[in-house]
């Protein structure tokens, strides 16, 4: 199975870089500049799991020309647009593309772009930049990549096919039986974090050791599980549960890559991501009171953003 991944940056670098190493058919389409740098120094990765430097497969848009088997997409939503005009070339008759991105509003995108039937869902749970030098560095030992069919039989011949081909690399793999609830899940748990995170200003661990943080906390993931309830993809126990214990933690360091994002300055995904759940809320007559607070918030940022 031939695998095109967009970018090779802190994700797309580590998903795509790590199958390479285990032997997979692995391609990455780059800009020049970055493309100019692998060349050069190769593709690094930095990681508790151990590092590596690799010697990838390149292309750039000028150099595409033939179609893959699966394209992976790793962008941010604002990037979505720009994405897919670069992957247009590869995708043929038989190409599945697979986000592996923030939120759900993507799929209404690439399904009118490329047809339902050739987009797989996916997510994925890493912590991972890219270093003032090129090298993508992996924060953590977490590494998960879930992806599955959204319609028809779950172990469909080329899910499994893509199942073998990302075997046997530094990270956790899964072909998922509900994609949908998979991809739900954690679209509740990355608002809420990222909701939380981005308002207050720091970790889930200094939000909870507040008077009222904790507090705070629930009510937002309860707003956030409230509108996955009311879309048909109710939050199950353990899930319920994981992100509960995470979300009370006072020690937790635990930061939402939104938050790191607008620290720094950058462009964020607050309307791929908070505002979608607040319109979804609104929408399906669901109570999102501190949800709205947050966007609002985010709204705030990105008008002064745009105005310096």
């Amino acid at each position: 199975m031939r695998l095109l991944f967009l970018g090779a940056g802190g994700t797309g670098g580590y998903f795509g870089g790590r199958a390479a190493q285990a032997g997979a058919d692995v391609t990455f389409l780059v800009r020049e500049p970055r493309a100019a740098r692998i060349r050069e120094q190769g593709l690094r990765i930095q990681s508790p799991l151990g590092d590596a430097t690799l010697h990838p497969k390149l292309v750039t848009r000028e150099t595409l020309q033939d179609s893959y088997d699966v394209v992976v997409l790793s962008c941010k939503a604002y990037d979505l647009d720009s994405a897919i005009e670069a992957i247009r070339p590869a995708v043929g008759p038989d190409t599945a593309v697979l986000p592996i991105m923030n939120g759900v509003l993507q799929y209404d995108v690439l399904d009118r772009e490329f047809e339902p039937h050739r987009v797989l869902g996916g997510l994925c749970q890493i912590n991972a930049t890219l270093g003032p030098e090129g090298q993508v560095v992996h924060l953590g030992k977490h590494a998960n990549i879930v992806f599955g069919e959204r319609a028809g039989p779950a172990r469909s011949e080329r899910c499994v096919a893509l199942e073998q081909a990302l075997a046997g690399g530094e990270y956790v793999s899964r072909l998922s039986e509900n994609i949908h609830q998979d991809i739900w899940e954690k679209y509740v748990m990355l608002t809420t974090l990222a909701a939380a995170t981005c308002l207050m200003r720091g970790a889930i661990g200094q939000i909870a050791s507040t008077d009222d943080g904790t507090d705070i906390l629930l009510s937002l993931l309860q707003e956030s599980q409230a509108v996955a309830a009311a879309s048909g993809h109710a939050v199950r126990p353990e899930a319920d549960a994981t992100v509960q214990k995470l979300l009370t933690d006072r020690s937790q360091p635990m930061t939402a890559s939104m938050f790191r994002d607008l620290r720094q300055g950058l462009p964020v995904e607050a309307d791929h991501i908070v505002g979608d759940m607040v319109r979804r809320a609104r929408t399906l007559g669901v109570d999102a009171t501190y949800l709205r607070v947050a966007y609002s918030h985010l709204q705030v940022y990105q008008a002064q953003r745009a105005a310096a």
